[in-house]
């Protein structure tokens, strides 16, 4: 294989010229997290030298708060001790290094956690292991493994980087989304091309958003899997009581749109070109997630946009309080990091957030609009 030869994109190949078209959900799982050539699997996705940046990198003001949610939630759930810290894909451990040092300002809270991490990558785990030194975590590979104990979730941009299923409007009805490969170009390395399954699908494969009356080519999405992990904390919660909280970009259904999207260095690249070498996300559909989480007894609040929810929690204050103590640089690095993360034009209004909790709980902080500074 040369240098420049897509091994994945040689084995998807293989794979379509063997069995035919696979879903898109089946082509993004294998382009995110395929053993040897996922995209997730052996690099650092993030930061100036990767391909996108999350909240927690932009500035500690985000973890610090989210920090002070999940204790503010401790208390609420009667101080369960012990309880586990969950968070689903961690990235490089940054979250959870601020919320951890944000806990410290509830000791008994502080004592009572122990901190467990989903994630797949054995990469990203030594990444996270770097980050947290000295702190006793457990790694997972899915929600389903982790121990039975009264839990708080958080989960920053990890939904959006689950697989989705796509559904085309034919004039016969709504027929699942494919990939199919395309005659090899003249260096031999295979293309790939969006296509569609011959029958229409079934009502009960089908989303909310599956109006007869859509136009032919519109597009509507689900994510099985995303609403299998709601499904599976909102059980947890139920059970053993806890308390989730659940930030990234999408909307709260259902929608018609193509939202299916790969980034790579900071920009937009083609979605099936070169799988594994860039990012493949869609926007969340907050709807369908707390649809699922009601389904099994617990209650959901939100979604709100993140500049509302943070500035709810104080961020204003508490970047006021990091300027006082900071250099003219600093200041300006600190002002330009909340506009990022509260900005309307910025992540401010796109990313959402969304909260799970037991049945009949009061609302938890951020989400009355009397909320403000849980400092």
């Amino acid at each position: 294989m040369s240098p420049t030869e897509n091994g994945l994109a040689r084995l998807l190949a293989q794979r379509i010229a063997a069995g035919g078209p696979v879903s898109v959900a089946e082509f993004m799982a294998e382009a995110l997290s395929h053993p040897e050539f996922g995209y997730y699997m052996g690099k650092d996705p993030l930061g100036v030298a990767g391909d996108f940046t999350t909240a927690p990198e932009i500035s500690q003001m985000f973890g610090e708060l989210i920090g002070l949610w999940c204790a503010n939630a401790w208390l609420a759930l009667g101080k369960p001790t012990p309880f586990i810290l969950v968070e689903l894909g961690p990235g490089r451990g940054t979250l959870m290094t601020d919320a951890l040092r944000a806990l410290e300002t509830v000791p008994a809270c502080r004592a009572a956690v122990h901190v467990h991490l989903v994630e797949h990558s054995p990469f990203l785990r030594e990444r996270q292991r770097q980050a947290l030194s000295g702190v006793d975590v457990t790694w997972h590979d899915a929600v389903n493994d982790l121990p039975m104990l009264p839990a708080i979730f958080i989960a920053n941009e990890f939904f959006d980087a689950l697989p989705i299923e796509q559904f085309v409007c034919r004039d016969d009805g709504w027929h699942r989304r494919l990939v199919g490969l395309l005659p090899e170009d003249s260096d031999g390395a295979p293309g790939f091309v969006f296509t569609h399954a011959p029958a229409p699908a079934s009502p009960e494969e089908l989303p909310g958003s599956a109006v007869p009356s859509a136009e032919t080519g519109a597009i509507i999405e689900s994510s099985p899997v995303a609403r299998q992990i709601a499904v599976e904390m909102a059980r947890r919660i139920r059970s053993h009581t806890g308390a989730a909280l659940i930030v990234d970009y999408g909307y709260a259904g259902p929608a018609i749109g193509d939202t299916l999207q790969a980034v790579h260095r900071h920009a937009y690249a083609p979605v099936l070109e070169r799988p594994g070498e860039a990012d493949l996300t869609a926007h969340v559909d907050f709807s369908a997630l707390a649809q699922a989480a009601r389904s099994v007894g617990a209650d959901c609040w939100g979604p709100l946009p993140q500049g509302e929810f943070l500035r709810r929690l104080g961020i204003e204050t508490r970047a006021g309080a990091l300027a006082a103590a900071a250099t003219a640089g600093q200041t300006t690095d600190i002002e330009r990091a909340l506009t990022r993360l509260i900005g309307d034009d910025q992540m401010g209004t796109l990313f959402k957030v969304l909260a799970i909790g037991p049945r009949a709980a009061a609302p938890p902080a951020g989400f009355l609009p009397e909320d403000a500074n849980i400092q």
